[in-house]
């Protein structure tokens, strides 16, 4: 394996092989074996576009043929930084045709990341669009260049600066089959090797390189798709970051690429555009966020298009509250469907067909009967079901370390393997009930409060419209709890509605929380997380200026 990476222990790979778990065979055989059933079918939908199976194979063979005359080697990593565009899809399936490893970073990333991702991948290469709206990534890469001391070539999609190279010409590249066979004859990438690397969650530091093995990453899309109800007939929108674990594989494009399906990338997640798209296309499947369930919920926009295709919209990122996962089924007609997991690894869907107190209220279930999970208290002890502890996993396709980071490895891993993953959750059978991050609950004066309990509580307010509980200094109890809300279109929220409406649900008074911000949003990270840090700075600040003004100012 690729120096620097922790492979998984023999007996285990060879366990997980005679399973039928590995396949052997690459993310880009994968899209291979499907184009060979089904090469005329649609794969993907872009604006006016409809690309089909055959066409990605064709394209993405011989842009692998160009990467490897611009001195691309197997193991190189390459730092893919584009939109949803087909023009992500050639270069991802080209890399990993001739074993570069694409790492994918996400169109709202800046200097600060991408250097970071630069250095500590070695990237030979990077991938961008030239301009999107009014920000100009050419003139970054120009920046970071000399910052970056393995980068020898700039690939634009669109103009080029000085030094940098057009994708296009690449993309459109004509050869003929038999010199692209003669090309590539000799470049076979071992399926147990690292196929691509995905970022840690990085809301509190600089993201950490995930590195993930065609094997594992074949194995997930495969057992996602097949929780999600992916099929042949299966049309999958993308609205958030095809670059993210979530929508490249959890299911995502690959998960619907596995099972032979379709998918429509949208342009933009707004409730009329996305709707209008669901009848045009006639969409069967969206992956979604908190954040925009509840601006559709709130919206008209789907009531003036046909959305009788619909048959599942799915949550990930952060928990959905049952409130509003009861609402979309109500709303669309369709099945709420709550995906939990980690880049790292492990990832956890509520079934299609899951009773309602788990397909309305549970975080989900492992996808994989290989899945080992253990929730396990502050001391490391295993805690008995339905007792809140933090979880942790190894399996088939949860990594064993990250990339060249012997102290966070060391930090996040077991010396038996097992992944930490931070989240405090408590334990039914095999489904799991998530409480928020370890880190993210409320010590208030020893009393700990879980935002996200409250959160969901929150959310069944008929006022609020988006909703997120974080901590507050305190000078008595060390933290309070501090409520941001956006209320729901042309409604208001007073703190004292909240309370009295929260004090009915019959919580603990420590719960409650002491203070209601109302705003009109809510910072997010690139992939539709709320980031909390960014709140908690927020109020840290608003009450240290109060403070400082003094009483009645």
């Amino acid at each position: 394996m690729l120096d620097g990476c922790t492979p998984w222990p023999a007996d285990l790979a060879r366990r997980y092989r005679a399973q039928g778990l590995w396949e052997g065979v690459t993310i880009a055989g994968m899209l291979a074996r499907t184009a060979a059933l089904r090469p005329a079918h649609t794969a993907l939908v872009h604006g006016g576009e409809r690309i089909s199976y055959a066409a990605i194979e064709r394209i993405a063979a011989r842009l692998a043929c160009g990467f490897l005359e611009c001195g691309i080697r197997p193991l190189d990593r390459v730092v893919v930084q584009l939109p949803n565009t087909p023009a992500f899809v050639y270069t991802y399936f080209a890399l990993v045709r001739i074993g570069a490893i694409p790492v994918t970073a996400l169109r709202a990333h800046r200097h600060t990341e991408v250097g970071h991702f630069l250095r500590a991948s070695g990237a030979v290469a990077y991938v961008i669009p030239d301009r999107v709206r009014d920000f100009d990534y050419r003139a970054m890469a120009l920046e970071l260049a000399p910052q970056a001391p393995a980068l020898r070539t700039v690939f634009v999609a669109g103009e080029p600066a000085r030094g940098q190279r057009a994708l296009g010409p690449l993309i459109d590249d004509a050869r003929g089959d038999a010199e692209v066979a003669s090309t590539l004859a000799g470049v076979r990438p071992d399926p147990s090797e690292v196929a691509t690397m995905l970022l840690s969650g990085g809301t509190t530091s600089l993201s950490k390189l995930i590195p993930r093995t065609h094997d594992d990453y074949v194995l997930n899309a495969r057992l996602c798709g097949a929780a999600g109800g992916f099929d042949a007939s299966t049309v999958h929108m993308a609205i958030l970051p095809l670059g993210h674990n979530y929508n490249l594989a959890s299911p995502g494009m690959l998960g619907a690429f596995f099972h032979g399906g379709t998918v429509v990338l949208a342009p933009s997640g707004d409730a009329d555009a996305v709707f209008r798209l669901v009848e045009a296309e006639r969409v069967t499947t969206i992956a979604a966020v908190v954040p925009l369930i509840s601006a559709w919920l709130a919206s008209p926009a789907a009531d003036r298009h046909d959305h009788s295709s619909l048959r599942v919209i799915q949550n990930g990122g952060a928990r959905l509250a049952p409130e509003l996962r009861a609402r979309l089924r109500d709303r669309f007609g369709c099945i709420p469907q709550e995906i939990y997991g980690t880049a790292e690894g492990l990832i956890n869907m509520t079934r299609l067909d899951d009773p309602d107190d788990l397909l309305l209220d549970s975080s989900g279930a492992p996808v994989s009967g290989e899945d080992e999970i253990m929730v396990v208290d502050d001391d490391g002890r295993e805690v008995a079901d339905g007792e809140a502890g933090e979880l942790l996993t190894r399996g088939p396709y949860t990594i064993r370390g990250y990339y060249r980071a012997a102290e966070k490895n060391r930090e996040a891993f077991t010396a038996e393997g097992w992944y930490r993953m931070g989240d405090i959750v408590r334990r039914r059978g095999r489904h799991l009930w998530t409480e928020g991050r370890r880190k993210d609950l409320i010590n208030r004066g020893g009393e700990k409060i879980s935002c996200e309990e409250v959160e969901a509580l929150i959310y069944g307010h008929p006022k609020v419209r988006v909703a997120t509980l974080v901590a507050m200094p305190d000078p008595l109890f060390g933290e309070k709890a501090c409520a941001f809300v956006v209320p729901r279109p042309g409604e208001t929220l007073s703190f004292d509605e909240l309370i009295a409406f929260l004090r009915a649900q019959n919580i603990a008074s420590f719960k409650l929380p002491e203070r209601l911000e109302l705003v009109g949003e809510l910072p997010l990270s690139p992939v539709g997380k709320i980031l909390k840090r960014e709140l908690r700075e927020r109020i840290t600040a608003k009450l240290a200026e109060e403070a400082a003004r003094g009483p009645g100012a």
